[in-house]
């Protein structure tokens, strides 16, 4: 099979606040409606503002960023990844401490066709969410 040509690329840093979030759907919504993506735009803002959450929760280290980065195939599936300093893997447990939080990345599991994760050589994780342009039923 050969393999998936990107037709677009973006990645983009945003510091480690809770600021960050309405910053990053903010550029995601422009991104994808400048690349005039077939997908469901409303889902991909809401998978990347999920993950840059707990990026920003789970993933903070004093004088380091998060990247977000949107990949999108000539077959018009979208990426979305997220990139913190923090090794730690996540859990799809469906809730934190106390009953609060914990259900971002379970929203984004039941919106994106696939989600993984893995260690960055350099530093940190990265958080991936695979989108797909989804047809009539």
């Amino acid at each position: 099979m050969p393999p998936t040509l990107l037709t677009h690329d973006w990645a983009m840093s945003f510091p480690m606040t809770t600021r960050s979030v309405p910053d990053a759907r903010v550029q995601v919504r422009r991104r994808l409606t400048l690349w005039n993506w077939t997908g469901d735009v409303d889902d991909a803002v809401l998978v990347a503002s999920e993950l840059v959450a707990n990026a920003v929760v789970h993933g903070k280290v004093p004088g380091h960023q998060l990247w977000l980065r949107l990949k999108k195939s000539e077959c018009g599936e979208l990426i979305v990844e997220v990139s913190d300093p923090v090794r730690t893997l996540p859990r799809l447990n469906g809730q934190g401490p106390g009953g609060e939080g914990g259900r971002g990345l379970l929203i984004v599991s039941e919106l994106a066709e696939e989600l993984d994760w893995y260690l960055r050589a350099e530093l940190g994780k990265t958080v991936r969410a695979r989108l797909g342009t989804r047809g009539p039923n």
